[in-house]
């Protein structure tokens, strides 16, 4: 399994993320993740900059690291051939280690452009032709194209990779993993299902799967359980309002109604080593074959140093005999 560090847009300035990508790949994490926000979940996290920016700076600025946005949305807010350039160029100015996360978003974020907010069904055939557009414009031909969402007249990159980005579907359930398999070069979830991973596999898909793994460290447990709490209690809202919930102030009323046992049980707090091995492993059995680690709260530096003191370690063997990873580099 390959091991990644999230880059927390929601809870830090650019700047900040900045230094701390630098710092995961000098703990000897394999890839990094941004994740693509226009509005943070809650006020408590405060922040929001610009995923694409915040890319380009780090891939300045690492040298190794695998660099992914994690996920964007280009539906709405973006249009797809915008992100066809952004990711081009993001390909282009790390030397091929850039890969591109795309998912059908929530309302928290494409609401502010006032565009109508499609049911879910909609929104993966909506995906499936934004994904058609930025294949079609990497290819760097001149790209007309009319569909049911999209219309692109005249659009060429002139500035294009020299391989395409790989390109991981974001799903919650098995029809969207399948649509994965049929489409995406990878798949990426948030909870180790077998079954959602057995329908990307099923439908053809061979490449890796990303997982994210949540924690809150410290080595006061119950102080991290109130910092997870306070800062990432969306952890505890279940289901489609994570979706179509469209202002972090109703998820915030939304949170008065995740209590701290909830988040205590939803992810591991504190510093116990086995209790983070035990939620990687859920996802390696899985069939995970990437694991990226989100650190909540403000305490990056602590957990970074943990990771490389003691955790590193204890996990670099999960996974390793298992033969879910069908790489497609």
């Amino acid at each position: 399994m390959k091991w990644g560090y999230t880059c927390s847009s929601e809870e830090f300035e650019a700047s900040e993320l900045l230094e701390h990508a630098v710092s995961a790949e000098r703990a000897g994490f394999e890839f990094v993740t941004v994740s693509d926000h226009f509005h943070p979940w809650t006020s408590s996290q405060g922040h929001s900059p610009f995923a694409w920016t915040t890319v380009g700076a780090i891939g300045a600025r690492t040298e190794q690291v695998e660099i992914g946005t994690g996920v964007t949305c280009p539906l709405i807010r973006y249009h797809p051939a915008v992100i066809a350039q952004a990711a081009a160029t993001s390909a282009e100015l790390t030397g091929g280690r850039f890969f591109l996360g795309i998912g059908t978003g929530e309302a928290l974020n494409e609401h502010i452009t006032a565009d109508r907010w499609p049911p879910a069904d909609v929104r993966q055939e909506m995906l499936v032709e934004a994904l058609e557009i930025m294949r079609a414009l990497w290819t760097g031909e001149t790209v007309d194209y009319e569909g049911d969402f999209y219309i692109v007249e005249n659009a060429r990159l002139f500035s294009k990779p020299s391989e395409p980005p790989r390109v991981f579907w974001a799903a919650s359930g098995e029809k969207s993993a399948a649509l994965a398999g049929t489409h995406a070069d990878g798949l990426w979830a948030t909870s180790p299902s077998r079954e959602t991973v057995d329908a990307y596999r099923n439908a053809g898909g061979e490449g890796d799967v990303i997982g994210q793994l949540t924690l809150c460290f410290g080595r006061d447990r119950e102080k991290a359980i109130d910092t997870a709490h306070e800062i990432w209690p969306n952890a505890g809202i279940p289901g489609q309002l994570s979706q179509d919930l469209p202002t972090y102030t109703h998820f915030e009323q939304a949170a008065e109604l995740v209590t701290r046992d909830a988040i205590a049980e939803e992810m591991p707090c504190g510093d116990d080593v086995d209790a983070v091995v035990e939620a990687a492993t859920e996802f390696a059995d899985a069939g995970f074959t990437m694991l990226h680690v989100h650190q909540v709260g403000p305490d990056q530096q602590g957990f970074l140093d943990w990771w490389q003191e003691e955790l590193a370690d204890a996990v670099k063997a999960v996974g390793s005999t298992r033969s879910g990873a069908r790489r497609s580099r």
